[in-house]
């Protein structure tokens, strides 16, 4: 394989390997869930909010450059592609590619971000059960 490709991989790989983190601290989170109070609970929540709250805008960005690159592969012709490559139009092709990588590692961006999402929504979906079981209570 070609260093480029090789250097695509690597950092595709410790991106996955980011994501995989996040799944990881979301599910440890999850599991300490029951053995927590319902202050340290919101806390947790409160503290999810407030990182969204300041990536929202570049979530934002990823979501906005993530449709318009995919817009932009669905309008890209297999038959033009097939024309580059049997004429040998290299620059056409490295361009194909180096926004074919740029999508892959935005996605991935994107699934951290969303990651983060879940676990927010996760703590307060658990604080409203919380809110609901203690008003059952009273």
């Amino acid at each position: 394989m070609s260093t480029t490709v090789d250097n695509f991989t690597k950092k595709l790989h410790d991106n996955l390997e980011v994501v995989e983190e996040r799944v990881k601290s979301l599910r440890d989170s999850l599991q300490a869930v029951p053995k927590k109070t319902q202050h340290e609970i919101q806390s947790k929540l409160d503290e999810a909010k407030a990182t969204l709250n300041s990536k929202k805008h570049e979530f934002d960005e990823y979501r906005a450059k993530l449709k318009t690159q995919f817009e932009e592969k669905e309008s890209e012709l297999k038959s033009d592609v097939e024309e580059w490559k049997s004429s040998r139009k290299v620059k056409k092709l490295e361009h194909r590619a180096d926004k074919a990588e740029d999508y892959a590692a935005t996605a991935i961006a994107l699934s951290v971000a969303t990651i983060e999402e879940a676990e927010e929504a996760t703590l307060a979906a658990i604080a409203a059960r919380l809110d609901a079981e203690a008003a059952a209570k009273i």
